[in-house]
């Protein structure tokens, strides 16, 4: 049997891979490009799910099971997949603590004034009169309660913040106090002081967040978006924020990455902006090699039942 990866791998780590599976052909190549040639020998792919094209898929004629290294999959060859009934499984929920730690961080960062504070500090202002609002009794709103919108939740709690939740299907999630399905966006949009979007990228999903669910928020309300650009309607984000309509937003992800320096969000005093990093963490590869160890036990066996699989007809 033969592993590509096109994923850097650790000795340690492929020394645990070969004692799992001993028989294994493991190749490491740093690209799919420079793994083409041996695409149809593969029967297990890790790839970061970025790379691969429906001509890689279709040239891999042995290939039974994708690992993606990453919890996004927009990019991914699913309907060539799907036809060669290849398995998928993602790293969905290694992400989980770096970007609940990210979104509570801005969270703080809007409501204790720290970009004002620290914009002082290089005037060596001292400014008293600041506005700092406090979290308990704030509303947040996560738009995608999944397993990360729930551990956002879990920890808004230790600030006494009450939380709302929402996913496509209405389902009870660990310390959100009330839950709405697709048909309750206005209500959480409405009723949130601050509204954390983490849904993953899909036909439904995209521009879900548009002028028109923008202007439902509250004016003092603040929006934060980690999910990805083309959930948000840019454009109309953009005018809301010059206009003040609402107060301000926290972005990690644009449409186009990286984002060109004469965008006018640069320049925003009510707007922070990050470079995609709310999920990095050092812990990163570790938690996904778990995952994958642990499905490749399965897979090898058949003994117990793999974990993050993916529906290749929705894409999730």
């Amino acid at each position: 049997m033969v592993l590509l990866t096109t994923c850097p791998v650790s000795d340690r780590h492929l020394a645990a891979i070969r004692e799992i599976a001993p028989d294994l052909d493991v190749r490491v190549f740093q690209n799919i490009e420079a793994a083409f040639q041996d695409l149809p020998d593969a029967e297990i792919l890790i790839t970061y799910g970025e790379d691969l094209t429906p001509e890689h898929i279709k040239r891999c004629t042995n290939l039974k099971w994708i690992m993606v290294i990453s919890a996004g999959l927009e990019l991914m060859p699913f309907p060539e997949i799907d036809e060669q009934n290849i398995l998928v499984t993602n790293a969905k929920g290694i992400h989980k603590g770096p970007m609940s730690e990210y979104t509570l961080g801005m969270i703080l960062m809007f409501s204790r004034r720290f970009v004002t504070l620290y914009q002082n500090q290089t005037k060596q202002l001292w400014d008293r009169t600041i506005r700092i609002d406090e979290l308990a009794g704030q509303t947040l709103g996560i738009i995608g309660a999944g397993a990360i919108g729930s551990e956002i939740a879990r920890k808004a709690k230790a600030f006494d913040m009450h939380v709302l939740g929402m996913t496509a299907s209405k389902r009870e999630v660990e310390g959100v106090d009330e839950m709405f399905d697709a048909d309750g966006l206005d209500e959480v949009l409405k009723r949130s002081d601050y509204v954390v979007v983490i849904v993953p990228l899909t036909e439904q999903t995209k521009g879900m967040i548009g002028a028109r669910e923008i202007g439902l928020m509250k004016e003092s309300a603040v929006l934060i978006n980690i999910a990805r650009g083309q959930v948000v309607d840019e454009d109309a984000l953009l005018q809301a924020l010059r206009e003040q309509k609402i107060r301000g937003a926290g972005l990690d992800v644009f449409v186009e990455e990286p984002l060109p320096q004469s965008h006018p969000f640069w320049g925003l005093d009510n707007v922070v902006v990050t470079p995609h990093l709310s999920s990095r963490s050092p812990k990163y590869m570790e938690r996904a090699q778990e995952i994958f160890q642990h499905n490749l036990r399965v897979f090898t066996t058949g003994a117990g039942e793999m974990i993050n699989v993916i529906d290749t007809k929705k894409g999730y």
